[in-house]
């Protein structure tokens, strides 16, 4: 007998392949998206607090703050705690932007669960907050939740 992970996994396949959930055009991208939520929950972050964050090289920070930085998503500034590390923060556009869309995605999740009752999408989000915080905890990255 199969263990029923085995339906997990296919599952979470065919939930990947869904362009619903992927609108398009984007405001932002995934990197940023995720990126900009991180930074927005926790407040200014360095490079290697995000590495650390996220498990990710330097240099692939260093990209992908650089490409935010060049959209206005994010600003350098320096450590408000008096830090040697400068450290990235949201601006006022990457607000809005994220905003928008968060609110996209939203809105897509509506359309799927038309026909679900409040009760059943909090039940829903609950085994994913438990999925997600199990993750977390094998990769000993915990993800700030507001």
């Amino acid at each position: 007998m199969r263990r029923p992970t085995y339906e997990i996994e296919y599952e979470q396949m065919l939930l990947s392949r869904h362009e619903l959930l992927r609108r398009r055009p984007r405001t932002v991208d995934r990197s940023a998206y995720v990126l900009l939520s991180r930074i927005r929950v926790q407040g200014p972050m360095s490079i290697g607090e995000l590495s650390d964050a996220f498990g990710l090289d330097a240099s692939t920070l260093n990209r992908q703050t650089a490409a935010a930085t060049r959209a206005g998503l994010v600003e350098r500034i320096a450590d408000p705690g008096g830090g040697i590390a400068r450290k990235f923060r949201i601006t006022a556009k990457g607000v809005r932007l994220l905003d928008e869309e968060r609110d996209s995605i939203v809105g897509s999740l509506d359309r799927v669960m038309a026909g679900w009752s409040d009760e059943d999408i909090l039940t829903f989000a609950s085994y994913l907050r438990r999925f997600n915080r199990d993750i977390e905890a094998l990769s000993g990255r915990p993800w700030p939740r507001p």
